[in-house]
C-alpha cells in the first residue's frame, strides 16, 4: 500500500482529523487526545518508510 509522502497533504489530513499542531523545532509535532504525538519532518516530502510510520501512528494504516 502506498502512503502519502507530500508533507503538506499529510499535515492537512492530520488537521482535518482533529490533530493539533503543538510546535516543534525541526519537525512539526501533532497531538490528539488519547494518542501519542506524531512528528512530521519539515520537508516537502518524506520517504515511504516515514510516510508509513506516520500513517500507522495516525491510524490510517490497518495493515501494519
Amino acid at each position: 500500500m502506498q502512503h502519502e509522502t507530500n508533507t503538506g497533504r499529510i499535515k492537512a489530513r492530520l488537521e482535518r482529523e482533529g490533530w493539533e499542531l503543538v510546535g516543534g523545532t525541526k519537525h512539526d509535532k501533532y497531538r490528539k487526545a488519547g494518542q501519542p504525538a506524531i512528528m512530521v519532518p519539515r520537508h516537502r516530502s518524506v520517504s515511504p518508510l516515514v510516510a508509513q510510520s506516520i500513517a500507522k501512528a495516525a491510524g490510517w494504516s490497518k495493515q501494519d
